[in-house]
């Protein structure tokens, strides 16, 4: 059976290896990213992140593997795949000389786009760049820099948008107007790669994440699933004064953190005989906390394990 357009992955990455000398940032990584996906690609600094983004958007070759974006491979179909995919780089890159406006009017021509003013007039409108459009960019903040260069990654309509820690620098209302934005266009089709420190971002955001670590993938799954299978529910609880365990309770191996027992539990049945059994043997709790699993307790859980 021959395959569809949208059977084609967003991204496909197979066996990419990237050697420095002695140092391998790549070691073999395997990856496919479908299309319409809001995906997150996680790890430590070190993790191969940035190198296997740069790979992607043709800037480094990699010493073993391929990848391609769209269908285009991005060493022997680099123009088409280039022109698949938009790319917000970490680092605050851009050209003092000129204004918001002609920036994006400059990058509309590296990939032969005219008469996108319509277009450039929405993301500066999304992005809240409007009042900047004539301000010469030397003159902007950092997170105004920032939102500029998200505008440029995505002045000619890519349907793969590829953000590395967009949001690094911008405050919170700001951020949260951008995601709002990137919500919009993944909504209409456009294939979201996501790299952030802030894994509240993409607990929330991202359907599908990816954890590197020295250059391999050492976990890929649904969000929803790396929160359920890695990490169990916490119970919390407080006492004014020292309190003894009893020997039942010790069983369920509570941790001790900042001075409160967590203890761990899978269905939330268990947490009123829990509740009463510490009742019944150290009194009632000054203070009680149920915790739900988040995306940082897998991350440490999973750099840990392996």
């Amino acid at each position: 059976m021959s395959s569809t357009a949208t059977d084609i992955p967003a991204i496909r990455v197979r066996g990419a290896q990237k050697s420095y000398g002695s140092l391998q940032a790549l070691a073999g990584v395997d990856l496919d990213i479908r299309q319409g996906e809001f995906f997150g690609l996680l790890g430590p600094n070190g993790a191969g992140k940035t190198t296997l983004i740069s790979a992607l958007a043709g800037l480094t070759r990699l010493t073993a593997g391929r990848i391609s974006v769209m269908g285009h491979d991005v060493v022997n179909g680099y123009r088409d795949a280039r022109r698949m995919l938009g790319v917000v780089p970490q680092e605050l890159v851009f050209d003092p000389f000129f204004t918001v406006r002609e920036m994006l009017r400059i990058q509309s021509g590296y990939f032969g786009l005219r008469n996108q003013d319509d277009w450039i007039d929405e993301l500066l409108a999304n992005l809240d760049l409007t009042s900047k459009a004539t301000a010469n960019m030397r003159a902007l903040s950092g997170g105004m820099k920032r939102r500029v260069l998200v505008a440029q990654a995505l002045v000619h309509k890519p349907p793969v948008i590829v953000l590395d820690e967009p949001t690094a620098g911008v405050d919170v209302e700001l951020r949260q107007g951008l995601w709002a934005f990137i919500r919009k266009l993944n909504a209409a089709g456009h294939t979201i790669v996501l790299t952030t420190h802030y894994l509240e971002e993409a607990e929330t955001l991202c359907n599908r994440i990816a954890m590197l670590k020295a250059g391999r993938v050492i976990e890929l799954d649904t969000t929803a699933n790396l929160l359920s299978r890695l990490r169990s529910h916490a119970l919390r609880v407080s006492y004014a004064g020292p309190v003894e365990l009893p020997a039942a309770l010790l069983a369920r191996k509570p941790l001790m953190e900042g001075g409160r027992y967590s203890f761990a539990f899978d269905d939330y049945a268990e947490v009123e005989p829990l509740l009463a059994a510490l009742r019944e043997a150290c009194g009632v709790p000054s203070e009680i906390e149920v915790v739900k699993p988040d995306l940082e307790q897998v991350f440490v859980d999973l750099l840990k394990r392996d």
